[in-house]
């Protein structure tokens, strides 16, 4: 990244700006717009009216060469095809699409990964659940009048989850669960929280079983008091989807289903129920939906209209605008409502109303409404490409170049594999870096 940056001012570029960059490798100027309210407000207006119909009746209108790539969707196809190396380096399967002022600038898939799969899009699905939860705030008002401030830890929200196994899960707000600041134990084999941005060790507990998906999220442990800090916890969002499963009477896969999928026209899609022999009862509000790919950039480019499709309201614009913003739930992290977002300028070449959410296996749905992007990075290890998760018919898989592929190792000389957050935020800012005006 280096020779792209030069000695540009490092202080500016994160403030916002245009800042012109020449790529000394291989020639070609990129233009990059940073926080500039009047320049995202002036893209946007190409889009604005436009919102593509379901891929049954056409789909996306695409930009078909490199100059269609430059002059309608105004972006560099060298820095577009850079950021699918980083995507091809770093998983098994994958791809990556872009959208920008409405047109479908880049698709390339690799791999089990097609435009009709259904992989397993793991985390991702957090952000599903969590824009499910605004528009049940705002249909549902005089059943939660307090909205995100709400103490869910009640009989009216959460039955099941009495008696209490800890007094302080009583103070636990919806909003903190949904920016995972509610003070339950981070996941994995040593799991991390975070307390005024510094970073925490903690100590390893029971996580989600799916065979009691329920009970066992609200019963993991807490490791700090509710709104001290935040921890990565996948029982948190689960709760949340419990909460609405209370408030609106449905599941949450038929809410997403009514209030999302319907109107934006997606294809067949499901959460991933089905694991083995068993069928879970409830999606799980952690993640595991499985999306077409052109309909998760549909999921993406609704949250960059904040939250409207064609004539309708179907997301409420003041959830959306707090996604991409520092929470009063969780001072912590930059980390809000189920979004990892940019405010604090971590991510160095991408704007700061930046906002994405990963998910395991290095798949990302990526909003950048300041340059008019949306992005969808796709991964995944051949079983989250497994048909009996969804039991949705599969394209027949014609690439098979990736059956035995290892992951990239680290040299003195190559960064090696970037599956993970780093390799998203690396796309997210390659991405960035692509645009011309």
């Amino acid at each position: 990244m280096g020779d792209w940056f030069g000695e540009m001012d490092r202080e500016r570029f994160g403030r916002g700006g245009l800042i012109g960059v020449m790529n000394k490798r291989v020639g070609w100027v990129v233009i990059v717009a940073l926080g500039c309210l009047g320049f995202g407000q002036r893209v946007a207006l190409a889009a604005e009216d436009y919102f593509p119909p379901p891929d049954s009746d056409g789909g996306w209108r695409a930009a078909a060469d490199g100059d269609q790539v430059r002059k309608l969707a105004g972006l560099e196809p060298k820095g577009l095809e850079a950021a699918y190396t980083i995507c091809e380096r770093g998983t098994q399967n994958g791809g990556l699409l872009v959208v920008r002022h409405g047109y479908l600038a880049f698709e390339k898939y690799f791999g089990r990964a097609q435009r009709t799969s259904n992989p397993d899009m793991a985390s991702t699905g957090k952000a599903v659940c969590s824009i499910a939860c605004g528009i049940m705030l705002h249909e549902f008002h005089d059943k939660i009048p307090d909205g995100l401030d709400t103490k869910v830890f009640t009989q009216q929200y959460l039955p099941e989850a009495f008696p209490l196994d800890d007094p302080r899960k009583a103070d636990i707000t919806l909003g903190e669960l949904l920016c995972m600041s509610g003070g339950y134990n981070g996941e994995g084999g040593a799991p991390t929280g975070m307390v005024n941005g510094r970073v925490r060790q903690l100590t390893p507990s029971k996580g989600q079983n799916i065979r009691d998906l329920d009970m066992s999220s609200i019963r993991v442990p807490l490791w700090i008091e509710p709104g001290g800090g935040y921890s990565y916890s996948s029982p948190e969002p689960h709760i949340a989807s419990i909460v609405l499963r209370h408030v609106t009477g449905m599941e949450l896969k038929d809410y997403v289903n009514e209030k999302l999928a319907k109107p934006m026209g997606w294809g067949p899609w499901d959460y991933c129920l089905h694991r083995g022999d068993y069928v879970m009862p409830h999606a799980n509000g952690a993640g595991s939906t499985a999306l077409h790919a052109t309909d998760a950039l549909r999921f993406g480019y609704c949250l960059l209209h904040e939250g409207k499709w064609k004539d309708q309201q179907i997301v409420p614009a003041d959830y959306i605008a707090m996604c991409n913003k520092q929470s009063k739930y969780d001072p912590h992290a930059p980390f809000t409502l189920m979004f990892e977002q940019n405010s604090d300028g971590h991510v160095i070449a991408a704007p700061h109303d930046a906002y994405w959410k990963s998910g395991a296996g290095g798949f990302g749905i990526f909003v950048v409404p300041s340059l008019d992007i949306v992005i969808y990075k796709l991964g995944g290890r051949d079983n989250q490409y497994d048909p009996t998760l969804t039991l949705i018919p599969q394209p027949e898989v014609t690439d098979h170049s990736r059956d035995n592929w290892k992951p990239m190792p680290r040299t003195p000389f190559n960064e090696g594999a970037m599956g993970g957050d780093d390799g998203l935020r690396r796309v997210l800012e390659l991405v960035c870096m692509s645009a011309r005006d």
